[in-house]
């Protein structure tokens, strides 16, 4: 079952939601919200999978919302207006609903929330070796040995790659804390997360990963050293 809200300025858009969604098996439409403000305060209690946006809102508009959503949620974007839908696919959206739209095609839509819970369930299996992440519009496998170190700007992370290449992705850092293994990964700084397995060594507070410096932060200092102190014994 995938938990959603919806949330819409006109309650009409909000009504024909619950309708839609009263149809389909796998959606629980927990609520609906006319005031983002209010949608806000309620995740930050009752998190959820899925959310149903409006993208033109008064007080604050549905790009700008989703970005406030500090944990890892799908999204839909609706809007009567098809110049948003770039901007709304460059945060990984899932689909974009350009009103008025029917039936078949928010069903098509939610269908794509089905697929990807289900594949991130299926990643559970693979949990120790993989991690699933999202970008460029699609899920990238990414094995946890070829992770070298991950980087934070703002809204998004780097995943640095042994290979040299790198991902963005849209996602926090501690919604990637989470799918990492515990104990083998530190978050050394508030921007920067190391595999222990990869460092090489760590001097004046700097820690040597190949060729990169990454710094230790004064807050993350003694985690980080009980944690490296553990994995060297």
């Amino acid at each position: 079952m995938i938990k959603a809200i919806a949330v819409d300025d006109e309650p009409f858009a909000l009504k024909l939601i619950e309708n839609f969604c009263s149809q389909i098996d796998f959606i629980d439409l927990q609520k609906t919200f006319t005031k983002p403000t209010e949608a806000l305060k309620f995740l930050k209690k009752f998190p959820v999978d899925l959310l149903f946006l409006d993208v033109e809102m008064p007080s604050l508009n549905g790009i700008e919302f989703y970005k406030e959503v500090k944990q890892s949620t799908m999204v839909i974007f609706t809007t009567a207006h098809m110049e948003y839908a770039v901007e709304g696919f460059n945060l990984n959206a899932l689909d974009y609903l350009l009103k008025p739209y029917s039936f078949e095609r928010f069903q098509q839509a939610v269908n794509k929330a089905q697929d990807y819970m289900q594949l991130q369930q299926k990643t559970t299996n693979i949990a120790d070796t993989h991690i699933f992440i999202r970008a460029d519009y699609s899920l990238i496998k990414v094995a946890i040995a070829d992770i070298r170190f991950i980087e934070s700007f703002r809204d998004y992370l780097k995943i640095h790659l042994e290979t040299g290449k790198y991902i963005i992705t849209r996602m926090t850092m501690k919604s990637i804390v989470e799918k990492l293994p515990s104990g083998e990964f530190v978050r050394a700084h508030k921007s920067f997360i190391v595999p222990l397995s990869k460092i090489q060594s760590v001097r004046n507070k700097v820690i040597y990963v190949g060729n990169t410096e990454v710094p230790i932060g004064k807050s993350y200092e003694d985690d980080f050293f009980n944690s490296f102190k553990g994995a060297s014994n």
